[in-house]
């Protein structure tokens, strides 16, 4: 599952919702926007690995937290948060890792 930030009417509440609830909370997570718009979760590289043909991401998830899987896409909140950080970050971050707390 990923979503194309160059279409605007692709980043909406529910292609967010539809991100979250595909990852797996078993492993490492970390939602990564690469140059060319295409916004996904990583499982497994995270952090500071393999970010060449990054534009921003967001901080790790670490197993078990609850940041990523069907009980994180059914918090309103959360995908909203995580909505903001997309819509308030593409195209032009300010840095190269975002931290939303």
């Amino acid at each position: 599952m990923q979503i194309d930030l160059n279409n605007p009417d692709a980043l909406t509440f529910e292609a967010v919702r539809q991100l979250l609830a595909s990852a797996s909370d078993d492993v490492h997570t970390q939602l990564r926007v690469t140059k060319m718009g295409i916004a996904y979760i990583s499982s497994g590289v995270v952090g500071g690995a393999d970010i060449d043909g990054l534009l921003f991401r967001l901080e790790t998830w670490a197993a078990g937290s609850g940041y990523v899987g069907l009980v994180a896409a059914s918090d309103e909140v959360w995908v909203t948060q995580i909505l903001n950080a997309l819509k308030q970050n593409w195209p032009k971050p300010p840095f190269d890792y975002i931290d939303i707390y």
